[in-house]
């Protein structure tokens, strides 16, 4: 952030960063009203509003939201391997195995990463989760310190106030804002495991409280870091603040650290989604669209067969071995009104078969690469577009009708419409971020 200030002003940087957080903020409103529109909300996913809008699509959306998850882990476990060496190197280790990047990756890999790929809810990972938020806090409080201390501060510090400073810049660093805040393919998983109380009220109260607070935490932090960070270094900043601070300092070794922890913690967020759509994938391709019964339900729109249904395509024995479970929900959910949601069983036998080749081909990926920037910039600027923007604009704007059968309200129109034009958005996005890409270099 305080790299994307430097690029486009401080006072232009600043609103770049609020405008990105207004937008996702109403991608993930989207897929919250859309799961309540289409009785949904305890077995919505991408793949099954695709079976409501373009069903025929629900593969390729799946595959870039399993390319994009995928390939964000991976670049998770390159992060690894390229601080820890350095870690060591601070540590005052001259050689030898222990600054080998491809050891430190197989440490991570075995102790932190694939234990918690395994878990099967996202609310298993809630505590370890809390963790990488504390070392998130402590990368904002060491920025902050430094700042007070005034220790990094060099005198002649140039800043650039108003903005933007070229628009070559703003290009070239145009991704690092609108995908700050990408966290939309586990908002479905989010949806469906939350449970209705009278404390919290209904799952769409809370799941707007959930987008609010993360939304709103998110950019406060962004604006802090970007600010002082900026302040501190002005026109020398680069793209990673904390390589700045003295290498010989314990609290930047401590923040070193917490980069390291706070990645490999957050690997399984990508392994949650990421399992999930293939496994929507591999329903397509083996079951595809076609054989389902399609039937019209009473408020227009057309949904696949019960779980249950399905479930009798599969074969008595496999079901008497494996027990079901759901890349979202329960077996045999229902909404309130008795619909039947939409859901692809996944056994554990391909529960298992599916995390063991995600978390396997992300090490071999890792240790045989140097760097994944510039396809990392390729496949966010296609996967995180959709994810964020084109499909929750789309499935707004398609999906969201009135439930009780009369006239739209002004907050089911501005949904509506307001679908449309994030869908618009997106696409504008994505344009730019793959012209940055390939014209300007851009590799955030």
């Amino acid at each position: 952030m305080p790299f994307g200030l430097k690029s486009n002003g401080l006072v232009f940087g600043c609103l770049l960063i609020i405008w990105s957080s207004l937008t996702s903020a109403f991608g993930l409103y989207l897929q919250n009203k859309v799961a309540k529109y289409t009785q949904q909300r305890e077995a919505v996913s991408y793949f099954s509003l695709a079976q409501l809008t373009y069903p025929h699509l629900s593969i390729v959306f799946d595959s870039a939201i399993s390319i994009k998850c995928f390939g964000v882990g991976v670049s998770y476990l390159v992060v690894i391997g390229d601080l820890m060496p350095k870690i060591m190197e601070s540590w005052g280790v001259q050689g030898g195995w222990w600054l080998e990047r491809n050891l430190w990756i197989t440490i991570f890999m075995v102790v932190i990463v694939v234990p918690l790929s395994y878990l099967k809810k996202l609310d298993s990972l809630k505590y370890t989760s809390i963790v990488a938020l504390f070392s998130v806090v402590y990368l904002i409080c060491l920025v902050v310190e430094h700042y007070i201390v005034g220790d990094v501060i060099s005198e002649g510090t140039e800043i650039d106030v108003w903005g933007p400073v070229s628009w070559k810049s703003t290009l070239a660093s145009f991704p690092i804002f609108v995908f700050a805040y990408t966290c939309h393919q586990n908002m479905f998983a989010i949806i469906n495991e939350l449970k209705p109380n009278e404390v919290d009220g209904s799952q769409t109260r809370q799941s707007n409280l959930i987008i609010r607070n993360a939304i709103t935490t998110a950019c406060g932090s962004y604006l802090i870091v970007g600010i002082i960070g900026y302040l501190s270094f002005g026109r020398n900043v680069n793209g990673n603040i904390i390589t700045m601070y003295p290498k010989d300092s314990i609290s930047s070794l401590i923040g070193r650290l917490c980069i390291v922890i706070m990645v490999s913690l957050s690997f399984p967020l990508q392994c949650h989604p990421c399992r999930g759509s293939i496994n929507h994938v591999i329903h397509f391709l083996t079951v595809g669209i076609s054989s389902s019964k399609v039937r019209n339900s009473r408020d227009g729109y057309t949904t696949l067969q019960s779980d249950i249904e399905s479930i009798t395509s599969i074969t008595t024995d496999s079901i008497q071995e494996d027990s079901f479970v759901s890349t979202t929900p329960m077996e045999g959910a229902q909404d309130t009104d008795g619909h039947d949601p939409i859901i692809v069983p996944l056994t554990s036998k391909r529960f298992y078969g599916i995390t063991t080749v995600i978390v396997v081909m992300s090490y071999l990926v890792a240790i045989s690469v140097q760097s994944l920037e510039h396809v990392l910039a390729f496949v966010g600027s296609t996967g995180s577009t959709s994810i964020s923007f084109i499909l929750p604009g789309v499935f707004g704007f398609m999906l969201i009708k009135p439930l009780d059968g009369g006239p739209l309200t002004k907050l089911e129109r501005f949904c509506k419409w307001g679908g449309l034009v994030l869908a618009i958005w997106g696409v504008v996005v994505m344009v730019v971020c793959l012209g940055a890409t390939i014209f300007l270099g851009a590799k955030h």
